[in-house]
Parts: structure tokens; sequence; C-alpha cells
């Protein structure tokens, strides 16, 4: 199996399972207790928050959650009153969440980067929250979060930015309020997440109970799931350059093995290059995932964040249904090998034509 799907999450980093283990296997006191086991947790979540703050901004806390999705829920309902604006590329968990508030939803251009103008006029007085998204989960691109953050500033708003994609991969920005990020795109461990609250900022609590969380979040902590996290932030940062290098040379030498008939969604200078959106005319993407089932990658018609919707990414930058249902997904990263790589792609790409020969 070649995997390709790094967007939808990571392989799970020897070093965070090693650290994991013991946590699951006979130290597993609870963290909020107080007798000695229990302090050997929390001083193991301890170190791991440290760990994951080691990728944000100073000046700010690092608080749990079950996923980037609670993250995101709690920062969108938990600021006071007053408008919400937002970008109409962002993932469900936002625009699902802003709906239930006073929202205006941004449009974006055909390289999915919203328009600083638009934006400028948008963000008023009256507006309590500006949420971005800083690399896009469906097609890479990255948008201008430090801008935007200074426009919320300036209107007496707070930023919320969407890292989940970026963190560990991109620099996330000094001006952000909130930042929402998940364990498992960074090679850490599936169900914990965390919302980073610049000091200062006061979010009313999401969930009511205990208020383990230093911003008011209820919940017992896993310090397996923290420990593990901690550690795959901890090399997410040692190998901050190496990463971005690989990945960027996986994308150069993915386009060039490519022929033009392939053409890249999003922005291509504005963009992780570990996110490659790809349509190519005429495609059945459901026969090619069908013809190709020992190499995973993503539809990119469909809504990454796992509904079954729409890509609504795709129709925000301006795609056709039929382009949308031609397109597809390939994310790579620090496991993958460009020998690898290259050999799922010329797969792919002969898959691809024989399609347009049997037509």
């Amino acid at each position: 199996m070649i995997y390709l799907d790094y967007q939808a999450t990571t392989p799970l980093a020897p070093e965070a399972f090693a650290a994991m283990r013991p946590w699951l296997e006979s130290n597993f006191a609870n963290p909020h207790s107080a007798h000695a086991p229990g302090r050997a947790a929390k001083a193991a979540v301890a170190v791991a928050r440290d760990q994951v703050a080691g990728l944000l901004p100073e000046h700010g806390d690092v608080n749990f959650t079950s996923g980037a999705t609670e993250a995101l829920n709690w920062a969108i309902k938990g600021v006071g009153p007053g408008r919400i604006v937002t970008l109409a590329t962002e993932h469900a968990a936002v625009l699902d969440t802003a709906a239930t508030r006073d929202v205006e939803v941004l449009a974006v251009g055909p390289d999915g980067r919203v328009d600083l103008d638009l934006a400028r006029a948008s963000i008023r007085p009256g507006t309590a929250l500006v949420s971005a998204m800083l690399v896009n989960n469906e097609i890479g691109t990255i948008q201008p979060v430090a801008e935007l953050a200074a426009m919320a500033h300036q209107v007496g708003a707070l930023f919320l930015c969407d890292a989940v994609q970026g963190y560990g991969r991109v620099l996330i920005p000094e001006e952000c309020d909130l930042i929402a990020i998940s364990a498992h795109k960074i090679h850490g461990p599936k169900g914990l997440g965390a919302l980073w609250i610049r000091d200062g900022v006061k979010l009313t609590p999401l969930m009511h109970g205990g208020g383990q969380e230093s911003g008011g979040r209820s919940g017992t902590l896993s310090p397996a799931l923290c420990a593990g996290f901690g550690v795959a932030a901890r090399i997410a940062k040692e190998r901050f350059g190496a990463d971005h290098a690989h990945a960027e040379q996986l994308f150069r030498a993915a386009l060039a093995h490519l022929g033009p008939e392939w053409v890249l969604n999003g922005s291509e200078d504005h963009r992780y290059h570990g996110n490659l959106n790809l349509r190519l005319e005429g495609l059945d993407v459901a026969r090619l995932m069908s013809d190709l089932r020992d190499i995973a990658f993503s539809a990119g018609s469909a809504c990454a964040s796992g509904s079954g919707r729409p890509s609504h990414v795709l129709h925000a930058i301006g795609l056709s249904a039929a382009e949308a249902r031609s397109s597809i997904r390939l994310g790579f990263g620090r496991y993958t090998t460009e020998d690898e790589l290259i050999a799922a792609l010329t797969r792919i790409d002969t898959a691809a034509r024989s399609q347009k020969v049997a037509a």
C-alpha cells in the first residue's frame, strides 16, 4: 500500500507510539488525582503541554481537547456577542458552527485566497471574531492570516486560526488570538487536539464539569494521548526544516512527472507543498480509486470532513460540478519516499489515460 492521504491523517510516529506505550500498559493513573501515580501522570501531561506549545506563539496557554473540531466549536461559541467573519473555504467545523451565529462568509478567488480589500470592508466594528484556516485541508492554499488578524484587531475583534493542516508544517503567525490544532495531523495519536488561547482572552466553556484545563475545558485527560502528541510536536519542531524541504521536493517532482493535462487546483505559490489537488478533464475518480485500491488517496470532489457532501472548497474556487468530480487529492510528507510517490503517480496517470482510450 502506498499511502497518499496525509491531509486526512498521518502515520503515527514510532517515537510517539513509544512515548504512549507505558501510559497504556501500566501507568494508568488519573492525572487529576493527588496521589503519587496521579502526580506522575500530571507531570507527563505538563511535559507534553510544553512540547505542543513549542510550535505555537508565546504568551498563551495550550488547552487539550478531544480534537480540533471541539477546539473550533469552543472558540466560536465561546466568544462574546457580535458578528463572525469567515471564509467560504473553511472546514465544516467552522462553517457549521459559525452558522449558529450572525456570520458573514467571504468569497475566495480561483486560487483559494481571500481578497484583502473584500475582507477589510467586511471586518468592521461589531465583529466579535474573524476565523480563517492557515492551510486549506483540501487544496493546500495558505491564507494571509497575519493580515486578517491585524484587520480583526483594528475593530476590536479576536482572530481564530484553524491551524490543523499548518501546525508543524508552516509558521503560525504571532498575531493569532485562538489557534486550533490536532495531534493526528502531525504523526501523533487520534482523539486529541488543543485550543491555544492567548493570555487575557476569556472564553465561555463549551462543556461544563471539573474545569480541568486552564481555559475552562472539562474532562479527564489521557496521559497516553498527551504524551504521544507532545513527542510528535517535539519531533515536528526538530524536523521542521527537513520535513518542509522534503514535501517541497516531492511536490516539484510530482508536477514534473505529470503531463500538462493535469491541472493544479488552488494556488501554486501560496501553498503547503505536501498537498497536491489535481484534476483531469473527464476523469472518473470512483473508477480510478477502484482500479488502484493499493494506493490510498482522496476523491477531490468529496468534502474532506467525511460527511459525504460535495466539496464546498472546489465550488468556492469556481470549479464546475464536472471539474470537481474529476479531481483527486494526494497528500504526502515525512514518511513518503520520492520513488513510491512517482510510482503511484505513474499508475494513476496510466489508469486515468486508459479511461480516455476506453471511452
